[in-house]
């Protein structure tokens, strides 16, 4: 008898570990949700709105000026701190514009989105309106004319999801402030693409154009390519970011235009879109087995926008041979976790704040502000691919250095001629 009760004992505890309560099944399940990680699409989508979300949601309420702080550098130089306003809008809606092109849909990213696409037109309805709080400015400063390129790029970007919902006195009002910038001169450097990009942008409108001003930046900057993926910025190399922030991709996204209203052979476009793949070759090799990058050159304040030549090529699925959409998007979301998770990236209110990887207001330029903080946007150009692209839905893999310093094989490189 004692020994039946023996084994009735060790058979309910038995029991007892595999079929648990409900009450313990419903806690455990809970707990395996919160603790679940989310996948990398999911994190990309949820920061690009966290850094976005205060400019678009000020702007579409009229408090964007009110409430967005105005932080410059210690060195800031006699502009106008004001510009910083157009700096934040320009940027973060190129980076923006991909995703907000994508269809809608019922799922949570899909609202989200949906969202941010509303409040973003109702921002540009707002802020070009006649007596609004956050009217932005385009006449005094040369800074309006970098910025009114990035708003530009944004259109042409997302055309459906940003141009065509907006009023017809929004787009007249856009225009002319474009049309006003004509009155001072780019410096004779990237800014060149600046006064190109905007035209190309009037010129899809079937606006007038200025055509010394549309055209010398695409000149300018084939004079002054030094070889292997790499543009001089002015006559001279400069061993920074603006290949990526600016050079590649404004320039083969103007001439994507000139090819489209027949005004360039599309062998011009093809020989632009080579070199900017010969770039990102370069940027995919230089993130590091950790996920970080160098700190190179001025404006590193940018963050991760180092890699829009990186993003944009994938977006456009036109990926380097040796080079997996996967790996790129894994090698990104390691940068990104390194830079944008660290204490003082953000304020108390959601705002970026001067730095590189956390709060570092020392290293800002003469003409870092607050707005210029936004081109981090820029990084996350390939959330304009569906869910079900390769580069979000194939498995983790491996980026160049990660391989290279894991004694495992990976592909040699090589200069071009091109």
């Amino acid at each position: 008898m004692k020994r039946r009760n023996f084994l009735t004992a060790i058979s309910i505890a038995g029991l007892t570990g595999i079929i648990k309560p409900k009450t313990v099944l419903a806690e455990e399940k809970k707990n395996e949700k919160a603790i679940k990680p989310i996948n990398d699409r999911t994190y990309w989508y949820q920061l690009l709105y966290k850094i976005a979300n205060p400019v678009v949601s000020n702007l579409a309420a009229g408090t964007l000026v009110k409430n967005m702080p105005l932080v410059t550098s210690p060195t800031f130089d006699s502009r106008s701190p004001k510009v910083s306003y157009l700096e934040a809008v320009g940027r973060t809606y190129a980076g923006i514009a991909p995703w907000l092109a994508l269809p809608d849909d019922d799922t949570e990213e899909g609202k989200l989105r949906k969202k941010m696409r509303i409040e973003a037109v109702k921002g540009l309805d707002s802020c070009f309106a006649d007596g609004s709080p956050d009217q932005l400015t385009f006449n005094r400063d040369a800074q309006p004319i970098v910025d009114s390129a990035y708003l530009a790029h944004a259109f042409l970007r997302a055309p459906k999801a940003l141009w065509e919902p907006l009023k017809a006195t929004t787009k007249q009002a856009i225009v002319k402030s474009f049309k006003s910038l004509r009155n001072r001169k780019p410096f004779k450097s990237n800014w060149l693409l600046f006064g190109s990009i905007t035209e190309a942008f009037l010129l899809t409108l079937g606006e007038d154009v200025d055509k010394e001003r549309l055209n010398e930046g695409i000149i300018k900057l084939n004079e002054w390519y030094k070889g292997d993926g790499w543009y001089g910025d002015g006559p001279n190399l400069a061993f920074d970011y603006y290949n990526s922030f600016v050079i590649h991709p404004m320039m083969v996204d103007t001439l994507a235009v000139l090819v489209q209203h027949q005004m360039i052979e599309p062998a011009k476009y093809e020989l632009a879109l080579k070199r900017m793949q010969r770039h990102a070759v370069g940027q995919e090799r230089m993130i590091s087995p950790e996920g970080t990058f160098p700190p190179i050159g001025r404006s590193i304040t940018y963050r991760t926008s180092a890699f829009q030549v990186l993003s944009q090529v994938a977006l456009m699925n036109k990926l380097p041979k040796n080079i997996e959409p996967a790996q790129v998007r894994c090698a990104l979301t390691l940068v990104k976790k390194n830079m944008y998770d660290v204490k003082g990236t953000f304020d108390n209110n959601g705002w970026l704040q001067l730095g590189f990887c956390g709060h570092q207001p020392e290293i800002a330029d003469y003409y870092t502000s607050t707005g210029s903080l936004y081109m981090a946007t820029l990084s996350f150009l390939p959330l304009g691919l569906p869910a079900t692209d390769p580069f979000w839905s194939a498995p983790f893999a491996e980026w160049t250095a990660k391989k290279a310093w894991s004694a495992k094989s990976f592909p040699k490189d090589y200069h071009v001629d091109y």
